[in-house]
């Protein structure tokens, strides 16, 4: 209940807000590295633009992230890696990705999660379509939240407990891998750090143009301010560092948008809006 003063109000606590903290005091436990990287979208971007231009439909960024992330990923599983016990990991073949979908909610947008299974194994319309899907969805099916912030915070540590010592349950409900993008909410240039739950959290921040060197040639580019947080107790620096190297790799070459590639006039005409200096 509200209560209001003269010089300030109090509010009720949001019973949501129990549970992140509750997620965000487990994930501390891990012990997390953080690269923060600049990654040259100029030619992806190029390309969505271009379709959009010829049918009117505006893809998913994110979708395209995921698609190359899960490529990166499939190739290198190692890094998707969950401790069982002292003594064993627990190595998943399909790549699920936990993301965050804004949806209507009382003619409010709210974040929700959603884990895309086996993205490995989909393209990047598969993905933008199960994205777009999501978004659609009814706010009824996450009323299980709502009742799960209502448990005393002894019984969401014995949640928490139990998703640690299992590995299967962490992919069921947590994914292998994550990707939330502060871009999204209108942040500006920049980079966004969050607290990681898994072996590997993928943070899109803002995009900026800057100069760049393309085939001898200083040109105005779009790059992507990225975070990649690893679980340091899986993963060391030297693959993390080819991991990330692979990632921008599949990025900057725009992998999985030849299935939506603009006629070679339309490319041509997209890249008009990179100017040469």
């Amino acid at each position: 209940m509200n209560m209001n003063h003269a010089d300030y109000q109090i509010v009720a606590f949001p019973k949501m807000r129990r549970v992140m903290i509750n997620f965000m005091r487990e994930a501390q436990r891990q012990h997390s590295v953080h690269a923060l990287i600049a990654v040259d979208v100029t030619k992806p971007r190029q390309r969505l633009r271009a379709y959009k231009a010829r049918t009117g439909e505006s893809l998913s960024f994110t979708a395209f992230i995921i698609a190359c992330l899960a490529k990166a990923v499939d190739e290198n599983k190692s890094v998707q890696a969950y401790r069982k016990g002292r003594h064993r990991l627990i190595v998943f073949d399909e790549v699920d990705v936990i993301t965050m979908v804004e949806r209507e909610a009382g003619g409010q947008k709210m974040p929700a999660d959603h884990i895309i299974r086996a993205a490995n194994k989909k393209t990047f319309r598969e993905i933008h379509n199960e994205i777009r899907a999501a978004q659609a969805e009814k706010v009824e099916k996450f009323k299980w939240m709502e009742r799960f912030a209502l448990l005393p915070t002894f019984v969401m540590g014995l949640v928490w407990w139990a998703l640690r010592q299992d590995p299967h349950l962490r992919k069921r409900f947590g994914g292998t891998v994550g990707v939330t993008s502060v871009g999204m909410f209108g942040i500006g240039a920049g980079w966004g750090i969050t607290i990681p739950y898994g072996p590997l959290t993928l943070v899109l921040g803002g995009i900026d143009y800057k100069l760049g060197v393309v085939d001898g040639r200083i040109e105005i580019r779009e790059y992507l301010y990225m975070t990649i947080s690893f679980n340091h107790a899986i993963i060391d620096g030297a693959p993390a560092a080819r991991f990330t190297q692979r990632l921008k790799e599949l990025i900057e070459n725009g992998f999985g948008l030849e299935e939506i590639s603009a006629a070679p006039c339309e490319e041509q005409a997209s890249r008009l809006e990179v100017h040469h200096v």
